[in-house]
């Protein structure tokens, strides 16, 4: 796994939130027994991910920054990396660090787990 590939399913992560569907593109990257954790302390399933992504208000912009790559085993690796997220309706832009954990099944990244940690300024 490569960063430039785990960054590249990042990106397709963001860009179906701005679309508003992060439920189905989740549904199918996620591991059956992988979680999201959020910044608020919520801990979503697949199944909660996939059942209530779809049709929520979507970001209107995002950058990514800071990528880097640790590398857990042969096919699996985490993707550690700053993003900047903003929406109508919110006072300032999200800013969190992020984690995602990826394991190759099938030749295919697929997602274990997502945690996020806000940053405040």
């Amino acid at each position: 796994m490569t960063l430039d590939e785990a960054v590249a399913v990042e990106h397709a992560g963001w860009d179906s939130l701005c679309e508003s569907t992060g439920g189905t593109f989740y549904g199918r990257l996620m591991l059956p027994d992988a979680v999201f954790v959020l910044a608020n302390g919520m801990v979503m399933t697949r199944d909660d991910v996939a059942s209530s992504m779809d049709g929520v208000p979507g970001w209107d912009s995002y950058e990514i920054s800071n990528a880097r790559l640790i590398p857990i085993e042969e096919n699996s690796a985490a993707l550690v990396y700053q993003a900047e997220a903003s929406r109508a309706g919110l006072a300032e832009p999200f800013v969190a660090l992020m984690s995602s954990v990826y394991r190759r099944v099938g030749g295919e990244l697929r997602l274990a787990l997502y945690q996020q940690t806000t940053i405040t300024h």
